[in-house]
């Protein structure tokens, strides 16, 4: 079972691009979290993500025998909600109004440039996203990802703060 749920319920063991289509599920947790309307509970729910990532991430490190396997996905999927978060704060500041699933929906072609970034930084691991893998057992296969989403987030802002 935990090993199912670290492999994103079984999407990681598609045989070609697992983290994309992990990342795909990420928009699912994304969809659920903004349902809820609530920055508490947006942020509560990221925080135990994140920790039941490192967590059962390692767990399956350990029953595959490998350092972060390509089929777990978990980390990909707890890592998209953070990267539409800096994206969501800007939408909130001016009205103090959750923008909420609506608002994403709305704006796909941004929701999508939002998850190609976190795609592209994923894939490319500029410094030190790779380098955090070297962290001991869940917390490298997780790190890496959150962060990406810290780049996609840098990204994002600065393109908002421009246009």
């Amino acid at each position: 079972m935990k090993l199912w749920i670290a492999q994103g319920f079984g999407v990681g063991r598609v045989p070609l691009a697992p983290g994309t289509f992990g990342s795909i599920v990420g928009l699912g947790w994304l969809a659920l979290l903004l349902c809820v309307k609530s920055w508490p509970v947006f942020i509560a729910g990221n925080a135990a993500a994140i920790a039941l990532s490192v967590w059962l991430c390692g767990q399956a490190e350990r029953s595959l025998n490998q350092k972060d396997p390509g089929s777990v996905v978990l980390d990909e999927i707890v890592a998209i909600p953070l990267c539409f978060a800096g994206w969501l704060a800007t939408a909130w500041w001016p009205q103090h109004r959750w923008p909420g699933i609506d608002y994403f929906w709305a704006r796909w072609p941004s929701s999508l440039g939002v998850f190609a970034l976190f795609r592209f930084f994923d894939v490319l691991k500029p410094w030190p996203v790779r380098q955090s893998q070297n962290l001991p057992g869940g917390w490298g296969v997780t790190v890496d990802d959150l962060l990406a989403a810290v780049y996609v987030n840098v990204v994002v802002l600065a393109v908002r703060a421009i246009s």
